[in-house]
């Protein structure tokens, strides 16, 4: 679907928000690219996130990590941001997470989310990457430049 086709209809507060994506991949990802597909002339507002590999983490130098999903995190990611768009009427959300090998830099988990508003754009894009973060089955390995290595997210 086309940006250009979308709408945002502010007075309507009964309808949901709807989803441009909502997936999990070892394809590279753009905060730009989920801009692109949530934009529209009706949003005056359009929050984004990137979430992306730092070279630190507790006072340990970071030398990459790794993304493992479960076969369900792409259904899942996807109920996430529908459960996001149904409390956040007139948003449009587009969101993807990165699995397999990162290096620092590199862009883990990407999102966007407009509406016609600045505070329900807001509101939905902090719930939708706590959300991602807590319900979709992503773990990740952090290795360290020391060699050691620590699972987050693992039960």
């Amino acid at each position: 679907m086309s940006a250009d086709n979308l709408t945002y209809d502010s007075d309507d507060r009964s309808a949901p928000g709807s989803i441009a994506f909502a997936f999990v991949s070892d394809a590279g990802i753009t905060v730009e690219w989920c801009v692109d597909n949530v934009s529209s002339d009706e949003a005056g507002a359009v929050v984004t996130f990137s979430g992306v590999v730092r070279n630190h983490d507790h006072g340990q130098s970071v030398e990459r990590l790794t993304y493992s999903a479960h076969p369900s995190a792409d259904e899942v990611m996807r109920r996430v941001a529908e459960d996001v768009a149904a409390r956040h009427p007139g948003t449009r959300i587009a969101v993807a997470h990165r699995i397999g090998d990162l290096v620092v830099g590199d862009i883990a988990l990407a999102c966007a989310v407009a509406s016609a508003h600045r505070a329900a754009a807001f509101a939905a894009c902090a719930e939708l990457i706590d959300a991602v973060k807590e319900r979709v089955p992503i773990w990740k390995e952090q290795v360290f430049t020391d060699g050691t290595t620590e699972w987050v997210g693992a039960a």
